[in-house]
């Protein structure tokens, strides 16, 4: 016998069976039992939510011999003839392949003929939004007044394309999306009569995915049976056959965007592609993550309002309170606009590699909501013992940005941008000789033409990690490197002539360089000898 999918075979047979469709149950069954039933109904709402399965089980109830409780026997004749699919009184009709004025014209002469056996003709018409102009109008009179013996199923997902002429002729039910909850409960049965093992934070994952649908639910978790047939289907494996993220990946992602670290974003990007997940399914699914710390944040809601585990509860709450309600929004700004387009794109890791460096550096941005988070990340610097200083961020950290490139943004009438020194309160500037200094601002000044001036690309990308200081035990300069990765791409003797060739060319100084590691991550404050001899406890003192 060929295996039967699992939605098909698990197809609610009575009333009882229908989950999450409570009030349009109870009126169906309570029509049945009080025989007021009518001529044409309307069932509409999203995909999986009921609306073909509760139309059989309407269609089997309206002809049962014997109804228990509004239900249909399945044991009769008539209920048998229904289930195998060979009733003709029961008629199903796919409108997207029969959606012409001559298929509705053959039913409207079929329907003036009274039923071999049973008590009524019923008429399923699926996806009814399909059916043409002129064949909604040929069945508008067959609608209004139909032969007593005939009922009218039209079940749609799509009710704005239903004729208002038509709408009025129907009684409608509206099936809703069922809760996570009710989903869960459902696949519990469903794998115990399976003999499924499987961890209840999997169906939960495998609920929430079918976002409100129980045969997309059914049909997530059989795909999930597929691949791990006859072992435990764990969680971690739940997200491994569905492609999808665990909350811990969101953590980390948001945690390196929040501090700024954009390597760490593009590297977890670089193992989430190489895993085969699916990026469009990431983006939405970040969305949700960060919808969930924002609800958490205004609100003190619990696990099961927010449709997590007790763990990825616990969780949100650690990332609340890293992130303020100002940039949470901008966020999903940000990634709601990428959704919008990574669906069609033909390369979506360039889409959500951009869109972590836009949530990075605010700056590309400018929109209130960013100009905000630079705001706020200023403050959080000055609040940790930052000094801000309205220099520019060539200067503080060179290589960064070239010389053109900082014109340019004056030619707009853009302020240079602020860089923060982080500096305790017992350090001290470092005093050298006048020339040492004059030669050292110059060469800050043109650092990123220097950088740029080299042939090799690895050299230049980790010279832009680096910062050009005054040598203290010497007269020449140090090249620092606060990350131990960087230094030991650029910290190589061909680079130190290539670099002292270039700025001699392009500055006209020419000077020794060294390389130095130093993994506190503290810049040095440097100050001639000049200017500290014209300085007394803060107070400028002026010649006589």
């Amino acid at each position: 016998m060929s295996y039967t999918a699992l939605y098909r075979k698990w197809r609610p047979p009575v009333f009882d069976d229908v989950k999450g469709q409570d009030p349009i149950v109870s009126a169906l069954r309570n029509q049945i039992q009080t025989g007021r039933i009518g001529h044409a109904y309307l069932f509409c709402g999203t995909r999986g939510t009921g609306k073909t399965s509760v139309a059989k089980i309407f269609a089997r109830a309206v002809n049962c011999e014997a109804p228990v409780n509004g239900n249909p026997c399945n044991q009769c004749s008539s209920c048998r003839a229904v289930n195998q699919g060979n009733s003709v009184n029961v008629m199903e009709i796919d409108a997207a392949s029969n959606n012409g004025v001559d298929n509705i014209r053959e039913i409207r002469d079929e329907v003036r003929y009274a039923p071999t056996e049973g008590r009524y003709k019923v008429y399923i018409i699926d996806e009814v939004h399909m059916l043409s102009t002129g064949a909604f109008n040929a069945l508008l009179k067959t609608l209004e007044e139909p032969p007593a013996h005939v009922i009218f199923i039209l079940a749609t997902t799509e009710v704005h394309k239903i004729p208002v002429t038509v709408l009025s002729r129907c009684q409608r039910y509206d099936f809703r999306r069922i809760s996570v909850d009710v989903i869960a409960s459902r696949l519990k049965q469903l794998t115990d009569g399976e003999n499924v093992e499987i961890e209840e934070r999997a169906l939960k994952y495998i609920a929430r995915k079918a976002d409100g649908s129980m045969r997309d639910s059914i049909s997530l978790l059989d795909q999930c049976i597929a691949f791990h047939y006859g072992e435990l289907l764990t969680y971690d494996k739940v997200l491994d056959v569905l492609g999808a993220a665990s909350y811990d990946l969101f953590g980390s992602l948001l945690e390196a965007a929040l501090d700024g670290r954009t390597a760490d974003c593009i590297g977890l990007i670089d193992e989430i592609v190489m895993q085969g997940r699916e990026l469009g399914q990431l983006v939405s699914d970040f969305i949700w993550y960060l919808r969930n710390i924002m609800l958490l944040k205004a609100s003190d809601l619990d696990a099961d309002t927010l449709e997590v585990s007790e763990e990825e509860l616990l969780e949100l709450g650690r990332m609340s309170r890293k992130i303020s309600e100002e940039t949470l929004l901008r966020y999903i700004r940000v990634f709601s606009e990428l959704s919008g387009r990574i669906r069609y794109a033909n390369d979506k890791r360039v889409l959500l590699e951009m869109a972590f460096i836009k949530l990075i550096r605010p700056e590309t941005e400018y929109n209130l909501d960013s100009v905000l988070n630079r705001l706020e990340i200023l403050e959080k610097k000055l609040a940790q013992g930052y000094v801000v200083s309205a220099v520019s961020s060539v200067e503080q950290n060179p290589g960064t940005v070239s010389d053109d490139e900082m014109h340019a943004g004056s030619d707009h009438g853009m302020e240079d941008s602020t860089m923060a020194m982080p500096v305790s309160q017992t350090d001290r500037e470092v005093t050298v000789p006048a020339d040492q200094m004059s030669r050292y601002e110059v060469l800050r000044g043109s650092w990123g033409k220097i950088i740029s001036a080299l042939v090799s690309r690895s050299a230049r990308i980790a010279l832009q990690k680096s910062g050009l200081e005054p040598d203290r035990s010497g007269n020449g300069f140090c090249i620092v490197f606060f990350e131990e990765k960087y230094y030991a791409i650029g910290a190589r003797t061909p680079y130190l002539t290539a670099i002292k060739e270039a700025a001699q060319q392009i500055t006209g100084i020419e000077c020794e360089f060294r390389f130095e590691l130093r993994q506190d991550g503290t810049p040095g404050r440097f100050i001639s000898d000049e200017q500290l001899k014209s300085v007394f406890r803060g107070v400028e003192i002026e010649d006589e």
